[in-house]
């Protein structure tokens, strides 16, 4: 009786992962033929249940406002659980977002952590935008968004 939870536990957490890649992949079909509220569907019921592709497909949508009414706080919101789970465009993006004050408080500091993530697993476009919000900062600055990535990577290396 002591093994029933566990094991209850075990099976339904691996039964989610094919709904939602399911999920994801009924969304990538929807939006090649510019279903975008299908797409929308598929891609919030996989993000719902933690898959970071579609939690940054939803930013892209509200981003660029095909689909959906365009909005930067909802386009910050999806790229940041997307960024959380260790999606690099989503962190490019949410980067970027921060350094522009786009759906966000301006703040380089957690714009250089984002980007920062993102150029250290080879995203050029974060290299190139890191560099610029480097130069307007103070190495203060510089350093506490350094320490924060390093906090996220050890956080998020388990």
């Amino acid at each position: 009786m002591k093994l029933l939870l566990p094991t209850l536990v075990v099976l339904v957490s691996l039964l989610a992962v094919p709904v939602r890649a399911q999920d994801f992949e009924k969304g990538v079909a929807a939006n090649e033929r510019a279903d975008y509220a299908a797409a929308f569907e598929a891609w919030r019921a996989a993000a719902d249940q933690g898959d970071a592709r579609a939690q940054n497909h939803l930013g892209l949508m509200y981003q660029t406002g095909r689909g959906v009414p365009q909005d930067a706080g909802a386009a910050a919101h999806w790229f940041q659980r997307a960024a959380e789970l260790g999606h690099v465009d989503a962190q490019n993006s949410l980067g970027n977002f921060y350094a522009a004050g786009r759906g966000v408080p301006q703040d380089d500091v957690l714009a250089l952590k984002w980007l920062g993530l993102a150029s250290a697993r080879g995203h050029n476009m974060a290299f190139v935008s890191r560099n610029i919000v480097i130069h307007r900062m103070t190495p203060a600055d510089v350093s506490a968004a350094q320490r924060m990535a390093r906090e996220w990577l050890v956080a998020h290396s388990q």
